[in-house]
């Protein structure tokens, strides 16, 4: 079944059966958390730059990573504005108010950086894992060779996250600087509709990037 309307807009929320429409964006942006709340992972518009520099103004210390994101409110202002100039960028929100933000950047790297963030009252939920998985399939859809991230030796959290979602270690000199190739396949997977991720269909041999609209065609409600 499609679960779309004839304008291709999302018309129910359990999309475990939805096969797609060539209106989708590279990744469902419906996502249900370990707990079983609804989220929508959804690109970043400029207008969110004051949400964003709100969600982070919560940040403690112990939740920031390699400074980030910024102790003082300017600094906070200038880097997501920085990061929403300059990168690619999705966020999480749920009711209406954003609890993660994920971006690749700069846009027009062969290799772009992924950063993550998630607001302490939505970690330890798998929210960081589906903005990682938003991110490889934008970039996979952009046409980028591959992501690379740098993650603290001692974070082991977000060492297991990356991992998940098949990063590897290519380089360990203090930070340790992580990649993966958009070649792998879990970039494709990452790209299949909902009832494909699901386990209810197969996807046809030889499909090339996870486009949805070559995966499965879309149906009439």
């Amino acid at each position: 079944m499609s679960h779309h309307g004839t304008d291709g807009a999302c018309v129910g929320w359990d999309a475990s059966g939805c096969e797609g429409t060539v209106h989708c964006p590279p990744r469902c942006p419906r996502f249900v958390d370990k707990e079983g709340a609804r989220w929508t992972v959804r690109p970043a518009v400029d207008e969110d730059e004051r949400f964003l520099v709100e969600m982070y103004e919560r940040f403690g210390r112990s939740d920031r990573a390699q400074g980030l994101p910024p102790v003082s409110r300017s600094r906070r202002v200038e880097w997501v504005r920085a990061m929403l100039t300059e990168g690619s960028n999705v966020v999480a929100e749920r009711g209406g108010e954003p609890f993660g933000h994920a971006m690749y950047t700069p846009t027009d790297a062969a290799v772009p950086e992924l950063a993550v963030f998630v607001h302490p009252d939505a970690q330890d939920r798998g929210v960081g894992t589906e903005l990682c998985r938003h991110v490889i399939a934008d970039a996979a859809a952009a046409g980028r060779e591959g992501i690379e991230l740098h993650v603290e030796t001692g974070n082991r959290a977000a060492r297991s996250v990356y991992r998940t979602v098949g990063f590897e270690v290519v380089e360990r000199r203090g930070d340790l600087r992580m990649r993966l190739d958009l070649d792998d396949p879990i970039a494709t997977e990452v790209r299949w509709p909902p009832i494909v991720r699901e386990g209810s269909a197969e996807p046809p041999a030889g499909v090339p990037s996870g486009d949805t609209a070559s995966v499965r065609p879309p149906a009439d409600d």
